[in-house]
C-alpha cells in the first residue's frame, strides 16, 4: 500500500521526517518496504538558479547568439552564450549552473550542462527555456522572471516545487485500519504520544455540511440487510464533471492513481484518506430513480467498468435500480451507471458490506479493487456517514452544484465497540516485562481505547470498531506491545525451559535426515504448493478428478484443487528447470496429499477427507555432469532403484524383503510397485503422455513413496551395529540359462531358501537376450557371497551349497548351467 508523506502530514502535526517516520512505522508492525522520493520535477532544478543579465553583446562570430555576462550570486559573474531572442541586459533569468543535469519536458533524454567553447567562446552554463526546464513548454524564448526575484535564489525555492516521499507499506492482512492515510497516521499519533513527543491528529472538518434543497432526491432500499448492514447515500446535482485540481491529481499520482475526473478522484481520495470506499452514479441513469440493494437470479449477465461481461451468481450482493442492476457491492462498478463528462446530478454511495459475502464475490468473478480489498477485510461502520460527507462537500466544492436530499442513512445492526476485560498481570506475563501502569494507560489512551470499568487490576475496556482485530485480551497486549517497543523488551539473562516429549519416531528428525541423505547424493530438494490444476486430474484413472479436494474460493483456476500426488508439482518444476537449458535434473520433495472419498462417511461416519505425507524422488538427464574423466551416463530406472534401496537401508529396510509387482498406470509407460501387505512406493518411467502435457521430450523416472507409512514401520526396522567379520567370505558365480519370464527375485529368493546361514547375498551382474540364445530364453549370471562367522569355509562346504543351488534352480526355475 502506498502512502505519501506529505498527504499524510495534513492530518499528523509534528516535527517527523520522512526517514523518521518509516523507521517508527516499521518498529510498530506497518513493515515500509518501499521509500522513495518524489518530486514534482524530475531532477528537483537541483544547480539551476536565478541569475541576472549583467551585460548581453552579439557574438563575435555570429549573426543570432549573443555573449553575456550572468550574475548568479556566487562571486564572478560567469560569461554564457545564448541564442534567444529576447536575451537583454537587466533581465532576470534562470541558469543552469555548470554540473547540473536537465531533463526536458518533450525529451526522453537528460543532458547535462558542461564548460563548452560556442563558435570559439567559452560559456559557464546555460540560459533556460521552460521547456528545457520541465516545467512548461514553451520555447519561444528563455524564461523571464519577475524584476524583484532575488539573484542566487535556488529556482526549487523561486517556483515553489515541492517534494514528496512515497512510503510502501507491506499491509499484513489483519491491519484494515491503516489501509489508509489517517489509519497510518493515527498509528503514528499513538506512538508519539506514548513516546511523549509533541504530536497532532485531527481530521478535516465537516462543519460546513449542509443540505441545499431537496428538490431531488434518490429513493434507497435495502432488501438484503445481511449483506449490507448500513448504506448510506446522497443527491449532488448540477455539478459540472471537469479535470481534478492540480493538488489533488498530484495527490493521487504520487500512489500510483491515474486522475480521471473531479468527481471519480474526490471518491478515490476519500478511500486513500479514511479507508471508506464510495462510488458515485450518474443520477439521471437509475431507472425509477430508486436504489435497490438486493441479489440478482444465477446467470444474470452485467458488464463492469471494464467492458467484460460477466455472469453473476444468486450469492452476488448487487446495487441496482428499479429494473437492472448497476454495481457489484463492494467490489466494482458497471459500464452503464458511471459518472462521466456529460453528468450532471449524482448519488453518492457510502457504505459497510459484509465482508464474507464481497470476499466470495471478488474472487468469483477474479477481480481485486482497492474497494474489495478494503470492504472484504472489515472497515469501520462507523465511519460511513462521516466520509460521505467529506466527499460531498469536496465534490461541491471542485465540481460545484447543489446538495439536493438528506443523507438516507439505512442501518440494519448495531455497532457497539469490542468489550472484553484484561488484567494488569496478563499483560506484564504475556509480554515478559513489567509494564509500569501509567504507561499501559498512556498507551491505551493513544490506541483510542476507552477504560469504561476498573476493578482491582482489570480493566473493562472498548476498542473501536475500526480495529477489526482487536477482539480479545490477547490481541490487546499484542498492539500496547508494538507501541511499546518490541526492541524495549529485554532479553532475560535466565532462560527458563521446560521437559517436551516429542512423538516416536520424531518424523521432524527423520525428514531432515532423509533430505540430509539425499543432498548429499546430489539431489536438489523442491518445494511446492499444496494447491494445483483441476485440469491435471481430468481423465485420470490413477487419481479421478472426483477425489480431488475443491477449494470453495480458490485464488485463481491453477490454484482450484487440493493435489493428490506430488508428480505434477515436480512435472512443473522440470518444465520450469528445461525452459532454462537445465535438462539434467535430480529433484526431491516431501509434501501432503490430499483425498476426497464421499463413501467413507456412509461408513461408519468417518470424515469423507484423508491426508497422507508423501517422498517424490524425480530423475532425469544425466546421473552427473560428463567431464574430461568421467563418462556421462543417463539416469533410469535402476539408478532411482538403487537410490531407494540405500534409503530404505537407512531405515532398516532390506528392498529385496519387499514384495514387488508391475504395476499399470496411466501415470507411467512403466512401473514397479513394492510393499509388505500395502503399497509402500512406486517407481517407473513417466508416461508419454504426461511429458506431452509439459512438454518434456526427455524420458523421466519418478518414484513416489508412502512416507507417513514408513515412518510408522520404523519401529520394527531396528539399524544396528556389529563388528567386523573375523574368516574371509568366498564369492560364486553361476550363469543360468532361463525362460524369458524368470525373474531376478524369483532366483534370489529360491537361493536364500536353500541355504540361509552361510549366504549373505545375491547379486545380478549380467542379463543376456539375444539371437545366440534359443527363442524364449535368457542368461542370467549370479553373484553369490558366502560367509561363516565362526570358521573360515573349507571347500567342501561350498561346493555342497552351490551344488545344491543348481539343483533347486534347475528343478525349481528350469534353468540350465551354462
Amino acid at each position: 500500500m502506498n502512502i505519501s508523506f506529505k498527504w499524510l502530514k495534513d492530518y499528523l502535526k509534528s516535527d517527523l521526517t520522512a526517514e523518521e517516520a518509516a523507521t517508527i512505522l516499521t518498529d510498530i508492525g506497518l513493515e515500509i518496504e518501499g521509500f522513495e522520493r518524489v518530486e514534482s520535477i524530475k531532477g528537483g532544478l537541483a544547480g539551476v538558479v536565478v541569475g541576472e543579465v549583467l551585460t548581453c553583446t552579439n557574438h563575435p562570430d555570429s549573426d543570432h547568439l549573443h555573449l553575456t555576462t550572468v550574475d548568479v550570486g556566487s562571486g564572478e559573474p560567469l560569461q554564457i552564450v545564448c541564442g534567444a531572442s529576447n536575451c537583454r541586459q537587466g533581465l532576470k533569468v534562470m541558469v543552469a549552473t555548470i554540473g547540473t543535469t536537465l531533463y526536458p519536458i518533450d525529451s526522453e533524454e537528460e543532458f547535462k550542462i558542461k564548460k563548452s567553447k560556442i563558435r570559439g567562446v567559452e560559456s559557464f552554463g546555460m540560459l533556460c527555456a521552460e521547456d528545457e526546464l520541465g516545467i512548461g513548454r514553451d520555447h519561444a524564448g528563455i524564461m523571464e522572471l519577475n524584476p524583484e526575484a532575488v539573484v542566487g535564489t535556488p529556482a526549487k525555492e523561486y517556483l515553489g516545487l515541492e517534494e514528496d516521499y512515497l512510503l510502501e507499506i507491506g499491509l499484513t492482512p489483519n491491519r484494515v485500519d491503516a489501509a489508509s492515510h489517517y489509519g497510518v497516521a493515527r498509528d503514528l499519533a499513538a506512538y508519539l504520544r506514548a513516546a511523549g513527543r509533541p504530536v497532532s491528529l485531527s481530521l478535516p472538518s465537516v462543519e460546513d455540511w449542509k443540505v441545499d434543497n431537496t428538490s431531488f432526491a434518490t429513493e434507497v432500499v435495502v432488501e438484503d440487510k445481511e449483506g449490507a448492514p448500513r448504506y448510506a447515500g446522497v443527491n449532488i446535482s448540477g455539478v459540472t464533471v471537469a479535470p481534478s485540481p492540480e493538488w489533488l491529481q498530484n495527490y493521487l499520482r504520487v500512489i500510483g492513481i491515474n486522475p480521471k475526473n473531479n468527481v471519480v478522484d474526490v471518491t478515490n481520495f476519500v478511500l486513500h484518506e479514511l479507508c471508506q470506499p464510495l462510488h458515485s452514479f450518474d443520477a439521471d441513469k437509475i431507472e425509477g430513480n430508486k436504489i435497490v440493494v438486493r441479489t440478482c437470479a444465477e446467470g444474470t449477465k452485467f458488464t463492469t467498468l471494464d467492458g467484460t461481461e460477466r455472469t453473476l451468481s444468486e450469492a452476488d450482493l448487487m446495487i441496482c435500480d428499479a429494473t437492472k442492476p448497476m454495481c457489484i457491492a463492494g467490489v466494482f462498478g458497471g459500464a452503464e451507471s458511471g459518472v462521466t463528462d456529460s453528468t450532471r446530478n449524482v448519488f453518492l454511495e457510502s457504505a459497510y458490506f459484509n465482508p464474507v459475502r464481497v470476499r466470495k464475490s471478488a474472487k468469483r468473478h477474479g477481480l481485486n479493487t482497492d474497494s474489495s480489498f478494503r470492504f472484504e477485510r472489515g472497515i469501520d461502520p462507523c465511519n460511513t456517514i462521516y466520509a460521505l460527507k467529506r466527499a460531498a462537500l469536496l465534490i461541491k466544492e471542485l465540481a460545484g452544484g447543489e446538495i439536493t436530499s438528506e443523507i438516507t442513512d439505512i442501518c440494519s445492526e448495531t455497532f457497539e465497540p469490542f468489550r472484553f476485560d484484561i488484567t494488569f498481570k496478563q499483560i506484564n506475563s504475556l509480554i515478559g516485562k513489567e509494564i509500569p501502569e501509567a504507561t499501559i494507560r498512556e498507551i491505551l489512551a493513544a490506541l483510542e481505547v476507552a477504560v469504561e470499568a476498573e476493578n482491582d487490576g482489570t480493566l473493562s475496556v472498548a476498542v473501536p470498531r475500526y480495529r477489526v482485530d482487536v477482539q480479545r485480551p490477547a490481541d490487546l497486549i499484542e498492539d500496547i506491545l508494538r507501541i511499546y517497543g518490541y526492541n524495549n523488551v529485554e532479553i532475560p539473562e535466565r532462560m527458563s525451559s521446560s521437559l517436551s516429549y516429542v512423538q516416536k519416531p520424531d518424523k521432524e528428525r527423520l525428514t531432515n535426515l532423509v533430505a540430509d541423505m539425499l543432498s548429499s547424493m546430489g539431489f536438489t530438494e523442491a518445494m511446492s504448493n499444496s494447491l494445483t490444476k483441476a485440469a491435471y486430474y481430468e481423465e485420470l484413472k490413477a487419481y479421478p478428478a472426483e477425489n480431488c479436494v475443491k477449494i470453495m474460493n480458490p485464488l485463481s483456476a491453477d490454484l482450484g484443487v487440493m493435489r493428490q500426488t506430488l508428480l505434477f508439482n515436480m512435472m512443473e518444476a522440470v518444465q520450469l528447470n528445461t525452459n532454462h537449458r537445465q535438462a539434467d535434473l535430480k529433484l526431491y520433495e516431501f509434501g501432503n496429499c490430499y483425498y476426497f472419498n464421499p463413501s467413507r462417511k456412509e461408513e461408519g461416519g468417518l470424515a469423507p477427507y484423508s491426508e497422507r505425507g508423501r517422498l517424490a524422488i524425480l530423475v532425469t538427464g544425466q546421473q552427473q555432469a560428463q567431464s574430461w574423466n568421467v563418462k556421462g551416463a543417463q539416469s533410469d530406472y535402476f539408478f532411482l532403484k538403487s537410490v531407494a534401496e540405500k534409503l530404505l537401508r537407512r531405515f532398516g529396510v532390506d528392498i529385496y524383503s519387499l514384495q514387488c509387482r508391475g504395476t499399470k498406470s496411466d501415470l507411467y509407460d512403466e512401473a514397479v510397485s513394492f510393499g509388505q501387505g500395502k503399497e509402500l512406493f512406486t517407481i517407473g518411467s513417466v508416461s508419454s503422455k504426461i511429458r506431452k502435457m509439459f512438454d518434456i521430450k526427455a524420458e523421466v523416472y519418478f518414484l513416489e513413496l508412502e512416507w507417513d507409512t514408513l515412518l510408522r514401520n520404523t519401529k520394527k526396522h531396528k539399524v544396528a551395529a556389529s563388528e567386523l567379520p573375523k574368516f574371509p567370505e568366498v564369492k560364486r558365480d553361476l550363469a543360468l540359462l532361463v525362460d524369458a519370464g524368470v525373474t531376478f527375485e524369483e532366483l534370489r529368493r529360491l537361493a536364500f531358501g536353500v541355504e540361509k546361514k552361510l549366504l549373505k547375498s545375491v547379486s545380478l551382474f549380467d542379463v543376456y537376450q539375444g539371437d545366440k540364445l534359443p527363442a524364449g530364453k535368457k542368461s542370467y549370471a549370479l553373484t553369490f557371497i558366502l560367509r561363516d562367522n565362526e570358521r573360515t569355509l573349507d571347500d567342501k562346504t561350498i561346493d555342497r551349497i552351490m551344488n545344491n543351488l543348481i539343483k533347486q534352480y534347475t528343478d525349481k526355475a528350469g534353468a540350465q548351467i551354462r
